[in-house]
């Protein structure tokens, strides 16, 4: 045999070889990653009610998009008890329900517009959630900033009176601050962990409370008189901010009220003249009517809640 021949055979065979042994290192290197990711994010095990995380491949691929990061952001702040990929499945199957019962109740043209109603109420639900957890933290506030104050008094470090307040509060706050306290124990600033607690849960309220936290451990002073004051402060607010959302709550169901006017409009004409909604939807001028219509109850909608929207 030519030696050339024969050093081309060799060559080739030890490629091969490396191919294969790289193919299979590439292969076992994704599946510890993807390991690694699932004790991380405890997707891959049941939690501690025993429920199992559902789609896991895809709430992986999820995270690793700057929308999935977003998301997952967004779902730590509710305190939903779902991941990333769960949530997407669950709004894309709702979507794809609302869609085909527009579609087959009213006309193929409400389809896709009624879908796009269904995205953004997905993130107004998200939204909702947040502002509801936000607004359970500061009726906590009070009691939180006593407890600190009570532990301080006793001559307490302030990272100990955190974790004394978070096993003596329910959630939110207690998740919250067990949360802070765990990254005091691993070494992080005060600072810093406060600041991601008022991220987390923006709130004028909490503000000025880590102000305050943070101002009296990093240059001393009468932290105890501070708290209790603050105290007194935060339940005034906390009472104000009741009156205020009891004042405004008939606004706010006008708010809601408007654009279900609409939509039984629309049920009501087409049970009284059946395939009505079809023939008015068939034709260009009839469906900029119904755009224009649409767009009109939201910036009422829009104007309502904006106008109903106090500050305390």
């Amino acid at each position: 045999m030519n030696p050339y021949v024969a050093l081309t055979l060799v060559a080739t065979l030890l490629a091969c070889v490396f191919v294969v042994w790289g193919v299979h290192a590439y292969a076992k290197g994704r599946a510890q990653r993807a390991a690694l990711i699932d004790r991380l994010s405890a997707s891959g095990a049941p939690d501690p009610s025993g429920r199992v995380r559902r789609f896991r491949s895809l709430d992986r691929r999820l995270r690793r998009t700057a929308f999935g990061r977003r998301l997952e952001l967004k779902l730590a702040t509710t305190g939903l008890d779902t991941t990333p990929g769960e949530f997407f499945v669950s709004m894309l199957a709702s979507v794809a329900a609302v869609w085909l019962t527009a579609a087959s109740l009213l006309a193929p043209f409400f389809g896709p517009i009624t879908a796009a109603i269904g995205l953004w109420a997905a993130n107004a639900f998200l939204n909702w959630q947040r502002t509801r957890r936000t607004e359970r933290f500061i009726n906590q506030l009070p009691e939180l900033a006593r407890i600190l104050a009570n532990a301080t008094q006793a001559g307490l470090a302030l990272r100990t009176a955190i974790g004394i307040a978070a096993e003596e509060l329910e959630a939110p706050a207690g998740e919250e601050l067990t949360r802070v306290a765990d990254r005091l124990a691993i070494g992080h600033s005060i600072e810093e962990s406060l600041s991601e607690l008022t991220q987390r849960l923006p709130s004028r309220e909490l503000v000025v409370l880590v102000s305050t936290l943070v101002l009296s451990a990093r240059a001393g002073g009468a932290i105890v008189g501070s708290l209790r004051n603050l105290t007194v402060t935060l339940e005034q607010r906390k009472e104000t901010r009741r009156e205020i959302r009891t004042q405004l709550s008939q606004v706010t169901v006008t708010a809601y009220l408007v654009p279900s006017i609409g939509f039984g409009s629309l049920l009501l004409v087409n049970a009284m003249m059946p395939g009505a909604l079809d023939r008015m939807t068939g034709a260009w001028i009839g469906q900029v009517a119904v755009l224009v219509s649409l767009g009109l109850f939201a910036l009422g909608f829009i104007l309502i809640r904006r106008m109903s929207k106090i500050d305390v």
